[in-house]
């Protein structure tokens, strides 16, 4: 018998998976879509042609940012 024990990073990676399959959803295939979705957040991300990619990519730049600022720092403590 498997014995399945979720622990907190099953939740964050379950969580991310989500958030990147939503967020997806409403950038992508939203805006190819002509009918109208009935909520308002994504009506609005399907009309807008700017700030709808702010969302998704707005994690992956912010990892960037703190791996490269972490790197930077471990240069300047090691010299």
């Amino acid at each position: 018998m498997l014995s399945l024990s979720l622990n907190m990073g099953h939740l964050i990676v379950g969580l991310t998976a989500l958030f990147f399959v939503l967020a997806g959803y409403a950038v992508l295939a939203s805006a190819v879509q002509s009918h109208r979705q009935g909520s308002s957040l994504l009506d609005v991300l399907a009309q807008d042609t700017h700030y709808k990619y702010f969302a998704l990519f707005l994690i992956p730049t912010s990892a960037y940012f703190v791996i490269a600022n972490w790197v930077g720092w471990q240069y300047y403590q090691n010299s």
